[in-house]
């Protein structure tokens, strides 16, 4: 149905995009919006079935604490806050909320039912038992608004679950939407509806809202798009193109940090599968030249994502009457790079396609897949009909290999990380793991270590193997390796790539590590 949306409400918790991911899971459709976005144009334009208002690091006790508009609550939709959102539901609403000097929670928890007779908490507290939940919390409601009851309480938290059932108001204080609270699903399930939402949201009507978004975004001006050759540049490409056809132009960027044979294979099957209009760029000199003994990761991505946008108005003024540049911006992406709502989120780093991008550019950024996860780009794709062997590609960073080569890069490091990083993909395919494993890489330390081959004392360079199992990127593991893989790819990387001497496997999971190195 049209107007089946859920809008989500972010006060800058690192975790938002997980409520949305669970929406998504039980197929119905939802967008984030930050707090300081919301207005009476926006609600009218969506006509949201339901509105969540997600946690965050601030407190509402705070003189400028993020806070809603209001009159959100008198539009008769159901609405559910959690953690930080129930807190300033309940202040706007009239009840209070005090700091959590000795009631603090962090972690593991468990809630207690107090009334479980309401169709929010249908299917849960079974044969009475306590839920098992995750707690992230400073502040505590002291008391409830007009019309409100308490639900459920941990041993630090009197007001855990609490409502007004008939308004469909409802707040909690821990955090159904990560894994740690076993029956978080359920909770969403029984509040989405109570909202009356369909569950019916698919990629097929994605793709179709998604068409007809450019179009009108778009209209007849033109677009130019960053092309990599990898997932989430190519759905950005076909879906473009899907919706505006030769007004789309994409650039192929070789910038010298891209994997071995990349970029022939990359202009082939654009060019030639695609039908795209495809200009490549080969720029190797212009990016190794400015990134010469940069050794700071930041300050690479921040190089790498200006000689991008510098290379595109270039090619985009050669075109002529260029109004757009579309990337393949993830969800995961912008979370990681910025504080989404403008709340004070924490900063984990910037993706060259977020935080890379210089203040001024002379093109509107247009980013169709910002509010999806890997996941769900690659289902996407299977949507607009790309072959599994493309979008089934394992995600390859937008600054390339510069972050795999910590420390200063050089030509010889890049053409050591090449012929060792071909080595180790090719045995993860012989060895039938490829579409088990999320991510997988060689990473080329800043260190040398001595070693002996034949007779012959050696010191060359370490290289890092690096493998994760994930759903979405946001979080991941290690993939475990037999030890016998893992001695044979030591084997054949050292025996036939000049310049490493010996083989390591990273087994840090994210968090606390992150996917790449850099």
């Amino acid at each position: 149905m049209k107007n089946d949306i859920v809008i989500i409400i972010d006060f800058g918790s690192q975790v938002t995009q997980l409520i949305a991911r669970r929406l998504r899971e039980l197929k119905v459709y939802c967008e984030i919006h930050p707090f300081n976005k919301i207005n009476n144009l926006l609600m009218k334009k969506l006509n949201p079935k339901a509105i969540i208002l997600s946690g965050g690091p601030a407190s509402v006790l705070d003189k400028d604490a993020p806070r809603p508009p209001s009159n959100i609550f008198e539009l008769g939709i159901p609405i559910l806050g959690i953690c930080y959102g129930q807190q300033i539901m309940v202040k706007i609403l009239g009840g209070t909320v005090s700091s959590g000097h000795g009631t603090s929670e962090f972690g593991k928890s468990f809630v207690k039912f107090k009334y479980k007779e309401i169709n929010f908490l249908q299917n849960l507290f079974k044969d009475n038992l306590d839920e098992e939940v995750w707690m992230s919390h400073g502040d505590n409601v002291s008391n409830l608004p007009e019309n409100f009851e308490v639900y459920g309480e941990s041993e630090n938290a009197p007001f855990a679950i609490i409502g007004n059932k008939q308004k469909h108001f409802y707040g909690v204080q821990f955090h159904p939407e990560v894994v740690h609270t076993v029956n978080g699903m359920i909770l969403f399930k029984n509040f989405l509806e109570i909202a009356e939402l369909s569950f019916d949201w698919n990629m097929k009507s994605y793709l179709k809202n998604s068409v007809s978004k450019i179009k009108k975004e778009v209209g007849n001006r033109k677009v130019i798009c960053a092309l990599s050759g990898g997932v989430d540049s190519s759905v950005t490409a076909i879906l473009i193109h899907k919706a505006i056809g030769d007004q789309l132009t994409c650039v192929y960027v070789n910038n010298g940090l891209m994997r071995k044979n990349e970029s022939e294979e990359v202009i082939d099957l654009y060019k030639n599968n695609f039908k795209l209009n495809l200009i490549a760029a080969h720029e190797e000199d212009l990016f190794l030249s400015h990134l010469k003994e940069i050794s700071e990761p930041e300050q690479k991505r921040k190089i790498i994502g200006k000689l991008f946008i510098d290379v595109f108005e270039k090619h985009a003024s050669e075109i002529g009457k260029v109004e757009f540049l579309a990337q393949g911006t993830l969800y995961p992406d912008v979370i990681e790079s910025v504080s989404f709502s403008g709340a004070p989120s924490v900063t984990i780093k910037s993706h060259h396609n977020v935080g890379g991008l210089p203040e001024k550019m002379n093109l509107k950024l247009i980013e169709p897949l910002k509010e999806l996860f890997k996941d769900e780009v690659r289902a996407l794709g299977q949507e607009l009909g790309i072959p599994d062997k493309f979008i089934s590609r394992h995600p390859f960073p937008g600054p390339g290999l510069a972050i795999r080569c910590p420390g200063e890069i050089t030509k010889e490091k890049l053409e050591i990380l090449r012929n060792a990083d071909q080595i180790y993909i090719d045995q993860i395919k012989k060895y039938g793991l490829y579409k088990k494993i999320w991510q997988a890489f060689v990473v080329i330390l800043p260190v040398k270590t001595v070693g002996v081959m034949g007779d012959a004392r050696t010191y060359d360079y370490v290289c890092a193997l690096r493998a994760v199992t994930s759903v979405d990127g946001m979080t991941a593991d290690y993939y475990p390796f037999d030890h016998d893989f893992l001695s044979e790819t030591a084997t054949k990387i050292i025996n036939n790539v000049d310049g490493i001497n010996r083989v390591t496997y990273d087994i840090t999971s994210k968090p606390p590590g992150t996917i790449e190195w850099e």
